[in-house]
């Protein structure tokens, strides 16, 4: 069985990377796709494990020979997932999960239409500005610039397969998890064991009776 290709998007201070890593830890099983980019390493950051570091002109050759699934241009840096390391993954039946913005998440769904999209919303605007103030990371200028991107992937949520409201983070988290449980066992997947079963003289009986 082919594996599940998820891919999450969130705007930023929306509590996406807690539920990813909170994800990550629950299902063992669940491969997290690693990214390359043209910005370089920050202190910490493992090339091969937080990302691929790469220069300008390589990422454009990639792009140039079809070699990623998307790529999108973020705060002047370029971000992108290699193709092969996900197909060869997914075809081996292994579940990949993909942290993406707006713009890479429906390049995903374009390239690859069985990708399972879900986007996290905040409970509104006013509390996603209270959180990205509360954490004190950014200035306020960059905060702005942060609630006016925001916005745009906002207006992008209907065109994911699902969406959450990260009001609280438990809620939040269990219904994540149900999505890929439900995902995993839709009838679309699982058609050749179906088939397999329904096989067997007895059951066909059954079934037609």
């Amino acid at each position: 069985m082919k594996g599940l290709l998820i891919v999450i998007s969130a705007p930023s201070g929306t509590g996406k990377t807690t539920l990813v890593n909170k994800l990550m830890k629950e299902i063992p099983t669940l491969e997290f796709s690693i990214s390359c980019t043209t910005r370089k390493a920050r202190p910490g950051e493992v090339e091969g494990k937080d990302y691929y570091f790469l220069s300008l002109e390589n990422f454009e050759q990639k792009i140039e020979n079809g070699e990623l699934l998307e790529w999108a241009e973020v705060y002047g840096n370029f971000y992108g997932t290699p193709k092969d390391k996900v197909m060869e993954a997914l075809q081996k039946g292994r579940d990949i999960l993909l942290d993406i913005d707006t713009q890479g998440a429906l390049q995903v769904k374009k390239n690859y239409p069985e990708a399972i999209l879900i986007f996290i919303l905040p409970p509104s605007l006013k509390e996603l500005e209270y959180r990205l103030r509360k954490r004190a990371t950014d200035d306020a200028e960059t905060i702005e610039k942060r609630l006016i991107v925001a916005r745009k992937e906002i207006s992008l949520a209907s065109k994911y397969d699902y969406m959450i409201v990260n009001d609280r983070i438990e809620t939040a988290f269990e219904k994540l998890k149900s999505i890929i449980t439900a995902e995993r066992w839709k009838t679309e997947r699982i058609k050749k064991h179906l088939n397999e079963v329904t096989s067997d003289t007895e059951i066909l009986k059954l079934l037609e009776s």
